[in-house]
């Protein structure tokens, strides 16, 4: 198994879990909350077939990497991937962010630019800034955030029921695009996952990425789903060419949060279209 080191807690070291596969130009896939770099399972092997290079790593707290009681922030986060770039000496790399992945993607080129990066990718992504405020009415109200925080306190597994019954949008696509063994395995790994982590995590959400984005100087793709219940689209994706100017918006319609899984074939076709075009 491969682990790349990013720090210490007290006698045990802080370890992130990687897989690196395939030939060619890198492809690092950063996943969401609170799945682990497993939740590309769809997109690695239609990568590697296009050949590229595909490394996936599990966020801190996350699958099969280190449980540490802190570090849940986006600048620790950023460092973090950081270090998977730095230690695996990956350039020309195209990041994939997906949900709270995309955070990591803008905070790292807010932080660290694109000296190694040759493109980027959004996929129902966070930025650029999710919380509603004054300057930026278009976000979604505090109190959500609050009451998703006191779900986790109070029954952490009966919350992550309910979670991916939006994130997929089992109503709609429930034995159609998406399988109860899907939902069940999702529901596993999250259930796997720290607790600390999975909270500290939701109030990590409410990053201004907004001065980040501006440093974004590469091509950018953004994926995003019309039905996307947990991220909307109109206070996510659609905004981000407000602040990158090299963008292009790809809206997948009906599609919900966890469109990599029900809508994968449209959104390999949009990722591999991208990743195949010069400049």
């Amino acid at each position: 198994m491969n682990f790349i080191k990013v720090g210490k807690e007290n006698s045990g070291s802080i370890d992130l879990y990687y897989e690196d596969h395939g030939l060619g130009n890198p492809v690092v896939l950063i996943h969401g909350w609170p799945l682990s770099g497993a939740s590309w399972e769809k997109q690695v092997p239609a990568l590697i077939k296009a050949g590229y290079r595909v490394i996936t790593y599990d966020r801190r707290g996350f699958g099969q990497s280190g449980k540490p009681a802190s570090g849940y922030d986006y600048d620790t986060l950023a460092e973090d991937l950081n270090q998977i770039l730095v230690t695996l000496d990956l350039r020309d790399v195209a990041l994939v962010g997906f949900s709270m992945g995309g955070g990591e993607v803008a905070r790292y080129i807010g932080a660290h630019g694109t000296g190694r990066v040759c493109k980027a990718v959004f996929m129902a992504a966070i930025p650029p800034f999710l919380l509603k405020t004054s300057d930026n009415p278009a976000g979604v109200e505090g109190n959500v955030f609050e009451g998703i925080k006191q779900a986790l306190v109070t029954d952490r597994p009966a919350f992550l029921s309910s979670f991916f019954s939006n994130f997929y949008n089992i109503d709609v696509l429930g034995g159609k695009r998406i399988s109860e063994e899907v939902v069940r395995l999702s529901w596993n790994v999250a259930a796997g996952a720290s607790p600390i982590g999975t909270l500290d995590c939701v109030q990590s959400w409410l990053t201004d990425f907004r001065d980040d984005l501006k440093r974004l100087d590469v091509p950018t793709l953004v994926v995003h789903g019309d039905a996307d219940r947990i991220v909307p689209l109109n206070a996510s994706g659609k905004r981000l060419p407000e602040f990158v100017k090299n963008c292009r918006v790809a809206v997948v319609e009906g599609a919900p949060h966890g469109l990599n899984w029900t809508h994968a074939e449209e959104v390999n076709q949009e990722l591999l279209t991208f990743l195949g075009m010069v400049g």
